[in-house]
């Protein structure tokens, strides 16, 4: 199932090619929406992504410091709020469920996966502008929503977690942030970007991104 988020999604997922299948289809995922996942490799992923989820945020809230609109401040101020408020109580809930409370979250080693992912975003976004940046965080929420959207109903053990990502308040979020980062680009490069040369570097931060994607999953099955 391919999610309909924009016209810039569309593009760079079609770049990223088979590296995107890796990245939605890995082993973890399938192993996931099956609920043949290991606990341990779950829980692993859960605590490493709580810290993703604070660069994540850190992240967005960059591209609130970086753009110049109104509108894209308003989105990035929101989408860094519900990272915060909405998407990380999910990872809090489930693991206090497993006896390790958020002061032991917050105090989780930094994977060097995890490393490898957050500070290339963020390096992303402080040595380049608001559309690279943009293009580098797209992967994690765009992909997440793709998963979520296959995977909604698979039930299982970890049926919270598919349910949350292809629920509707994650969905519509994806829409939002499809129609964000289109209209960014438009805004900056015109409506027929793909043509110009800046088109290219914009795709490769979107297939680098979906890269250490790949590198996170594998991560939570190697519990590394």
């Amino acid at each position: 199932m391919t999610a309909d988020y924009g016209r810039a999604f569309a593009l760079w997922r079609e770049a990223a090619g088979a590296d995107w299948d890796r990245y939605v289809g890995h082993g973890f995922v399938r192993q996931l929406a099956a609920g043949t996942l290991p606990r341990e490799s779950f829980l692993h992923y859960l605590r490493q992504d709580y810290v993703f989820l604070l660069h994540f945020a850190r992240a967005w809230a960059l591209v609130f410091a970086k753009s110049d609109r109104l509108a894209e401040m308003r989105a990035a101020s929101g989408i860094a709020d519900a990272l915060l408020h909405e998407e990380m109580p999910l990872h809090v809930g489930i693991c206090a469920r497993e006896g390790i409370p958020e002061k032991m979250l917050q105090q989780t080693p930094e994977s060097p996966a995890n490393m490898a992912y957050t500070r290339y975003v963020l390096a992303t976004g402080y040595s380049g502008d608001v559309l690279d940046l943009l293009a580098a965080l797209a992967p994690c929420v765009l992909g997440y929503g793709e998963i979520g959207l296959r995977h909604s109903e698979s039930g299982g053990p970890y049926a919270e977690w598919t349910a949350t990502y292809g629920g509707g308040d994650y969905q519509r979020l994806c829409r939002e942030v499809g129609q964000l980062i289109d209209a960014a680009v438009e805004a900056r490069l015109g409506a027929d970007w793909p043509s110009l040369p800046r088109a290219g570097s914009l795709a490769h931060h979107f297939a680098q991104a979906t890269l250490l994607e790949v590198g996170f999953w594998q991560m939570g099955l190697d519990r590394t």
